[in-house]
C-alpha cells in the first residue's frame, strides 16, 4: 500500500523542516498539521516560516473526524510527547505506520504502548543545524532521517513502504537494519553537544575546534558509550568518530536545541539527556560525573530561565480552526 497521506503532530524546529519539505511536493490536504484549534488559531494568526517563505500548511483540527493517516509523524519535545500521543488519536487506523522523529531512545516504546509495536518503526533524525525563533526556522543543513525494524538485520514491508515515500517526496533518509546502535549513537551525541553548548551559551563552533569545551563533550559522550555496553548495544571509538564527523559538518554558527530552549526560557529535554545517563549510571554502578556536573549546571540554567519567562497570553480561537506540537 503505498504512502499517500502524511499526518504532522509538532511545529518545533524538526516539524517546520519536514513539513515544509512535504508540503512544497504534496497534494496541500494530504499532509495534515494535527493540533488543537488554540494552537492552529495561533498558527493562522503569526504565520509559520521556513528560511523567510512562509508555510503553506493545510492544519487539521485534533478533534476533527478524519480517515486515518499512512504515515503518522511525530516531531515534538520529549515532554510534550504525551499529549501529542492524544492529539493523534484520530489519525491512526490499521494500517498507519509512525516515526517519531524525537531525540532520545524512549519515544518509539511509549507511542508502540499507545498504538501498538507493529505500527511504530524506530527512528532518528540527525545532522540538521535548524535554528527556531517562535514559529520562525532557519536551516542550512537539512540532515537526514534514518529508521527501521527494532530487530536487527530486518528489513520488512513496511520499512519498504516508508523508503519509496522518502525517496519519491526527496526526504534525505537512510534505511538501517541495526536501528537500535543508531538510536544510541544519536543519543551519545545528543548528550554531548546539546548539553555542553548549552551549559556554556555558544554554537556548535564552540566544540567543532579543538579546546576545553570540545574536550568536555566528548567527555560526556563516552559515558554514554561505556554505559552502552552494559545495555547490551556495544558502542565503540568508532561510533563516537563517525558522529563526531556529523558534527563537525555543522553550521558553525547554529545552535542546539537545548540552548535555543534556554534562551526562550522554555523548558529543556535535560531529564532526557543526563538524566537518562544519571539513572543508567546508577542502574548499573557507572560513574557518571560529567552528566552530574551538566545535569546540575543545565538544571539551575532552566529553573532561572522558566522564571525569567512572562506569562504567555491567552489565544482567542477562531472557529473552525485547531493544531498541536512545539
Amino acid at each position: 500500500m503505498e504512502i499517500r497521506t502524511v499526518s504532522l503532530v509538532g511545529l518545533g524546529a524538526l516539524g517546520i523542516l519536514f513539513g515544509h519539505h512535504l508540503a512544497s511536493r504534496m497534494p496541500r490536504r494530504d499532509l495534515r498539521i494535527v493540533a488543537d484549534r488554540d494552537r492552529i488559531a495561533r498558527y493562522r494568526r503569526d504565520g509559520v516560516f521556513c528560511n523567510g517563505t512562509p508555510c503553506a500548511f493545510h492544519y487539521q483540527p485534533d478533534d476533527a473526524p478524519c480517515r486515518p493517516a499512512d504515515l503518522l509523524l511525530f516531531a515534538v519535545k520529549f515532554p510534550d510527547l504525551p499529549d501529542a500521543i492524544r492529539t493523534a488519536r484520530n489519525q491512526v487506523g490499521p494500517d498507519t505506520l509512525i516515526l517519531s522523529l524525537l531525540n532520545g531512545i524512549e519515544s518509539e516504546d511509549m507511542v508502540a504502548e499507545a498504538y501498538g509495536r507493529d505500527r511504530v518503526l524506530d527512528c532518528t533524525s540527525q545532522g540538521m543545524d535548524a535554528v527556531r525563533e517562535g514559529s520562525r526556522l532557519t536551516y542550512r543543513n537539512m540532515g537526514s532521517i534514518t529508521f527501521g525494524e527494532r530487530e536487527p538485520g530486518l528489513v520488512t514491508e513496511r520499512c519498504l513502504r516508508v523508503e519509496a515515500f522518502f525517496r519519491r517526496m526527496e526526504v534525505p533518509h537512510q534505511l538501517s537494519t541495526d536501528m537500535r546502535r543508531q538510536m544510541w549513537g544519536k543519543f551519545m551525541t545528543n548528550v554531548g553537544v546539546n548539553q555542553v553548548v548549552a551549559a556554556l551559551e555558544g554554537d556548535y563552533g564552540l566544540i567543532q575546534e579543538p579546546g576545553p569545551a570540545r574536550d568536555r563533550m566528548v567527555a560526556a559522550m563516552r559515558e554514554v558509550l561505556a554505559l552502552s555496553d552494559r545495555e547490551g548495544v556495544g558502542l565503540s571509538e568508532e561510533d563516537l568518530v563517525r558522529w563526531l564527523a556529523v558534527l563537525d559538518r555543522l553550521d558553525p554558527g547554529g545552535k542546539p536545541s537545548m540552548r535555543q530552549d534556554l534562551e526562550a526560557g522554555r523548558k529543556t529535554e535535560l531529564d532526557l539527556f543526563a538524566g537518562t545517563v544519571l539513572a543508567l549510571g546508577r542502574k548499573h554502578g557507572v560513574p557518571t560525573p560529567v552528566n552530574r556536573d551538566l545535569y546540575d549546571r543545565l538544571l539551575d540554567m532552566e529553573r532561572r530561565g522558566l522564571a525569567r519567562r512572562p506569562a504567555t497570553p491567552a489565544v482567542r480561537c477562531d472557529p473552525g480552526s485547531g493544531s498541536s506540537g512545539s
